[in-house]
């Protein structure tokens, strides 16, 4: 079946208020001295859940149905998250480069957000186990596929080789890119499916799949043993998969995987982020991706935030030592 031309409706926005962002900044004040602003410190994480219940309104319930259910992209924009751009220092150029500290209401409104849609999550081999990570283009790393790349980066699902992988994924834009053309893709299983035939769909849900860690890993962990793409409900499945890293093991599961990304691409949608725009990814049925930019490494190039969050943060204790939110291994 013909996937060109798929026409899907788009993610949907929210937009704040000027009310509604100056109530975010407060509430973000509220939390920035506890721990001396150490953003991975329980005692942090702690008040910035608390927190969660003296943002606006409007926001609390547009992000509590998304956890919910997040609709046929699985993707939410939220418009209006304050940034303070003008204290905002260089954009990193380093590899690895993470937040330890709240230093704008950003940082925190994150922390605050993943305690509305679960728990923050971390993962010890990937940027240190940071909850709040940088996603910046490092010189020499242009080709990377990665958070620290330029070039095109391909579908996935976020972390898709691991066992515990993050339910949500939020991407904040903190500074866009010199020429505006860096965009974020999200692609659905929702929306992809119904251009995939039912024979596709069978050899999609067997174990004849194998996944390698991303690069930001390093050589941490290895490639899956051979499960399927999809799995759950037949009409409204998970997906678990990285076309960069993602391998069928069969003839016919390396066909299954190439219509498969056809229809994703198809099916995807693409935004340019501005400073304060936030987007909330269900890692559970949403794939993400990015367009190419041309970074100039002169302090001001685009500086994206990231945090993951998982619905149940229980099923992942055998991997978090002291029962904290970082996974190790």
């Amino acid at each position: 079946m013909s996937t060109v031309g798929l026409e899907t409706a788009a993610p949907p926005a929210l937009a704040l208020s000027a009310d509604e962002s100056e109530a975010v900044r407060r509430a973000a004040r509220s939390v920035a001295r506890t721990a001396n602003g150490m953003l991975d410190a329980p005692e942090f994480t702690a008040a910035a859940r608390a927190a969660w219940e003296r943002l606006p309104v409007r926001l609390r319930e547009t992000v509590r149905a998304f956890r919910r259910h997040s609709g046929d992209t699985g993707a939410l924009l939220i418009r209006g998250i304050p940034v303070d751009e003008e204290p905002l220092p260089p954009t990193p150029v380093v590899s690895g480069s993470v937040r330890r500290r709240a230093t704008t209401p950003a940082t925190t409104l994150l922390m605050t957000a993943a305690g509305g849609l679960g728990d923050p999550a971390a993962y010890a081999a990937e940027k240190s186990g940071a909850l709040v990570q940088d996603v910046v283009p490092v010189p020499g790393q242009e080709e990377f596929q990665g958070n620290a790349g330029s070039t095109p980066l391909s579908f996935h699902t976020e972390n898709a080789f691991h066992e515990h992988r993050p339910d949500f994924v939020m991407l904040l834009c903190l500074r866009a890119d010199h020429d505006g053309t860096a965009a974020l893709r999200t692609g659905s299983v929702r929306q992809a499916l119904p251009a995939l035939p039912d024979r596709t769909r069978e050899i999609l849900r067997l174990p004849e799949f194998s996944t390698q860690p991303p690069p930001s890993f390093g050589t941490a962990g290895g490639s899956t043993p051979p499960g399927p793409v999809l799995c759950g409900d037949a009409d409204d499945p998970d997906l678990r998969v990285d076309f960069d890293a993602t391998t069928g093991t069969t003839p016919r599961a390396r066909m299954a995987l190439a219509e498969l990304e056809a229809a994703v691409d198809a099916a995807a949608h693409t935004v340019r982020l501005a400073p304060g725009d936030l987007v909330i990814v269900d890692n559970r049925v949403t794939t993400h991706g990015r367009t190419a930019f041309r970074p100039r490494y002169d302090g001001a190039d685009r500086w994206l935030l990231r945090t993951f969050a998982v619905a149940d943060l229980r099923r992942s204790r055998g991997h978090r030592p002291g029962d904290g939110y970082v996974l190790s291994h």
